[in-house]
């Protein structure tokens, strides 16, 4: 059982008590049902990121920038909207992009299971060739950037943006973990 302590139209603070009696806060989206990131891979050749500027890394400090994936929450505009329907919708918005393929890899990765009851499905879109069918979005200024990297570059690309100070997502690096794991077999 949760009680909510503080309510806006995206997300709510929220509290339950744990199994010990302790109280527990963490935030909630009261109007999406999951979230999706889609790794698009043009060609088996590249692997689409995008340049995201995020307000509660700039907030605290802690980077200006990171490296994500085309995401979006699931039935937050589009009421009844699919998981399958949210990763072709969120890849056209974002990356203008059609897959030719989509694999769908997880349905519960927790993003941060302490701080907030959000899941994540993450899929991988396969794309035959970066044609953009509509111009993509910038996520109201979020998304900055799109970039193409060569799949067997991507390690050392991220790398350096790190050092760069740039942040990385958790479904950034799910999602890759589960491209190169089965890339491997």
């Amino acid at each position: 059982m949760s009680k909510v302590l503080y309510d806006t139209k995206f997300l709510q603070l929220k509290s339950t008590t744990s199994k010990s009696g302790k109280d527990w806060m963490y935030a909630h989206r009261p109007n999406a049902t999951d979230v999706v990131a889609i790794l698009p891979i043009i060609n088996h050749e590249q692997i689409l990121f995008l340049k995201e500027e995020r307000p509660p890394l700039q907030a605290e400090n802690i980077a200006k920038y990171c490296i994500g994936l085309p995401a979006g929450l699931v039935g937050d505009e589009r009421i009844g909207e699919s998981i399958e329907d949210a990763i072709k919708a969120e890849l056209l918005e974002e990356a203008g992009l059609l897959a030719n393929k989509i694999e769908i890899k997880t349905r519960k990765l927790a993003s941060s299971a302490g701080c907030v009851s959000e899941i994540i499905t993450i899929a991988i879109a396969y794309i035959n060739s970066y044609n953009i069918v509509e111009k993509p979005i910038d996520d109201g200024g979020i998304i900055v950037d799109r970039i193409l990297v060569n799949i067997q570059n991507v390690h050392k690309w991220l790398k350096e943006q790190e050092e760069k100070g740039i942040a990385l997502t958790a479904s950034t690096l799910a999602a890759l973990y589960y491209y190169f794991s089965e890339e491997n077999k």
